[in-house]
């Protein structure tokens, strides 16, 4: 590949005092019992990160530099064949910092473009993304700089439809990743088809961002305006594929058979079950949802897969 590569992870240590601190005095409580805005597991850190960059180092060597964007944290990341940097958000927010501090994902990730020295191809990871087996620049990037993402086309009416039908929890709005999804498409002209895209890594181009919010800079204005996520934000992950798709740059392939996703259940053995059929499969990518909530006997299951993984 004759360009760079890099990735981002966007990481956050919930249990840390002060950070808690710092969410309550710009909150309400109530917003401490909606998940899909600011409950704990949202900013819960349980190791991940370490296995997220573990797996890069391993299956993922071509990474030039692993960036850990975070809010006046470090979570120590030991040294390894790819170097890692720990970005504050006071760098990526530089000339918007009255929007900090900030709690919300999808605010953060409408920024990250903005590291210095970030190269113009990188690979936007969630601390609970990992790679499970050795991968190449090609599955991210075509040798023209195309990026490679993993989503289903899915039809905008139905998908409204079917959020419509659903009830409201308590009169609350819920934030949910296909509604910030559809903003996304609607606000890139999309009119019949969007791209569901999943918990799998995301490859990104950094110019598309510096020269879409450039023509666009009230669209990015409001998204980052919100400390925790609203209902009325967009995933700029969506935005710049739907965009790329309408212009015919952009390589979708299937997550079905390329993504393990696990999330947290308490059933009788549905850890053991999952992990099986994981063994079973050749898998790129897994995400691990909400680890802080997994049973301590399930969790050392999952371990010991991860420790096989990494070995």
């Amino acid at each position: 590949m004759s360009f760079p590569i890099d990735a981002v992870i966007t990481w956050v240590d919930g249990s840390d005092p002060a950070h808690s601190a710092r969410m309550r005095q710009y909150a309400p409580a109530r917003v401490f019992t909606e998940n899909d805005v600011a409950g704990a597991t949202r900013f819960a850190n349980d190791g991940e990160i370490y296995w997220c960059v573990a797996s890069i180092r391993k299956y993922a060597p071509f990474v030039r530099r692993i960036w850990i964007v975070t809010d006046g944290q470090d979570p120590n990341i030991p040294s390894g064949n790819i170097p890692v940097e720990v970005v504050d958000h006071k760098t990526v927010f530089r000339g918007y910092e009255d929007r900090l501090p900030v709690f919300n994902s999808v605010a953060i990730e409408t920024m990250t473009w903005r590291i210095p020295g970030l190269s113009d191809h990188y690979i936007e990871f969630n601390d609970d993304f990992l790679l499970c087996r050795p991968l190449s620049p090609q599955d991210f990037f075509l040798e023209d700089g195309t990026p490679v993402c993993h989503a289903q086309p899915s039809l905008i009416a139905v998908t409204r439809l079917t959020r419509a039908l659903k009830k409201k929890e308590n009169g609350h709005r819920k934030v949910t990743f296909k509604g910030l999804m559809l903003n996304g498409a609607a606000l890139a002209g999309a009119r019949f088809c969007y791209l569901k895209i999943n918990h799998t890594p995301r490859p990104l181009l950094r110019s598309w961002f510096e020269e879409w919010y450039g023509s666009h800079p009230e669209a990015l204005a409001k998204n980052i305006s919100f400390r925790f996520r609203d209902p009325g934000q967009f995933t700029p992950q969506e935005l710049q594929y739907v965009s790329l798709w309408k212009e015919n740059r952009l390589v979708i392939k299937p997550v079905k058979g390329n993504l393990f996703y696990m999330e947290t259940r308490r059933g009788k053995d549905y850890v053991r079950h999952k992990l099986e059929r994981f063994r079973k499969g050749n898998y790129k990518y897994m995400c691990l949802n909400s680890m802080d909530r997994t049973d301590p006997v399930d969790r050392a299951l999952v371990e010991n897969t991860i420790r096989d993984l990494m070995a």
